[in-house]
């Protein structure tokens, strides 16, 4: 071979390597941060009380 075809077969070489590199997938994954905004007050404890206390009256037989 002759020094100029080996310098293409060199080039070619070079070329076909960065295509085949820039042709690989990436994946990337993006996951948000979840938020969750929980307010409990005593109201709701009252308003559960009320309703076990409800159910308890119509069911005495429960527990």
């Amino acid at each position: 071979m002759t020094r100029a075809k080996t310098r293409r077969a060199v080039a070619l070489i070079g070329l076909i390597a960065v295509g085949a590199a820039a042709c690989t997938p990436t994946v990337r994954l993006q996951v948000d941060p979840i938020q969750i905004y929980a307010k409990l007050d005593a109201d709701v404890r009252i308003r559960l009380d009320k309703e076990l206390q409800d159910l308890l009256v119509e069911n005495p037989n429960l527990f």
